[in-house]
């Protein structure tokens, strides 16, 4: 009876600084956006629903309404992540009605997401 033995090689190596090679490329990966949504998005359970969105899809940053009306949000994720929070944004939650999203690019490192007091 013949056995035969087979070696799998993975290509993700570990660095110097503890992380595998994929670890090290999805920190690279990271995109960083600022948010402004506009509409009907408050009282309606909008930022909760973000933040719940955002825990689910990984993304770091936080959320807030907006003494204006509109809700701001800071989000940190892989850009997979950061579009599928922008498509749910462009919905919100039933009761919302978003008229627009307005984002752009932004810089900071945040670890978890919070839900922030109004400004």
């Amino acid at each position: 009876m013949r056995t035969d033995v087979f070696f799998i090689r993975t290509h993700s190596a570990i660095r110097a600084d503890g992380l595998s090679s994929a670890q090290h490329g999805n920190l690279l990966a990271l995109m960083v956006r600022h948010l402004q949504i506009f509409g009907q998005v408050q009282g309606v359970g909008f930022r909760y629903r973000f933040g719940e969105q955002a825990r689910r899809l990984g993304i770091a940053g936080w959320v807030r309404n907006r003494r204006g009306g509109s809700v701001e949000a800071v989000i940190e994720g892989t850009p997979e992540a950061v579009e599928a929070l922008l498509a749910w944004a462009r919905l919100g939650p039933p009761a919302a009605r978003v008229e627009r999203v307005e984002v752009s690019a932004a810089e900071g490192s945040y670890a978890g997401f919070e839900l922030r007091p109004t400004e």
